[in-house]
């Protein structure tokens, strides 16, 4: 009986050092993930193409008004980036900002954030807030957005 009081004592250590294990990975990767929303969010805000697209991993996806775009390279992506941060500020558009985000899926190699953000006038006024769907995956040792999905 003693016997089995500590196989089941060693079972139960056994897995709580592997879900704490699990958690703290968890953490990280979540940390990471809101690391490359936070720069891609600067760095569109900032209108800075090279910036922007050094947190998307290609090819690169974006499904937006019934269309499906996609960017082979980054240097395809730069090149479209660049055109619409020069035509944007006519929309009356100055900044965005995330108003949340939440993780809905993880793995150690792909994660799906629900996500809402609004897009600013320079007096801070709302244009418009909409709900984006972000797929990050892990390749070569580094987050980035694969795919997104939105309403704009």
């Amino acid at each position: 009986m003693k016997l089995n009081r500590i196989g089941a004592l060693l079972i139960i250590t056994f897995w709580l050092s592997i879900s704490a294990a699990a958690q703290s990975d968890s953490s990280q990767t979540e940390e990471e993930v809101m690391g490359v929303l936070d720069a891609f969010m600067a760095s569109f805000s900032a209108s800075d193409p090279e910036a922007h697209t050094a947190t998307y991993h290609f090819p690169h996806f974006r499904l937006a008004q019934g269309n499906m775009a996609s960017w082979q390279t980054r240097e395809d992506a730069i090149n479209v980036h660049k055109f619409l941060f020069k035509n944007l500020p006519s929309t009356g558009w100055y900044r965005s900002e995330w108003i949340d985000r939440k993780i809905i899926s993880i793995s150690d190699s792909k994660v799906h954030v629900a996500t809402r953000f609004r897009r600013l006038r320079e007096d801070g006024s709302e244009i418009v807030v909409t709900e984006s769907l972000y797929v990050l995956t892990k390749e070569n040792g580094r987050w980035g957005i694969k795919l997104r999905s939105s309403y704009l």
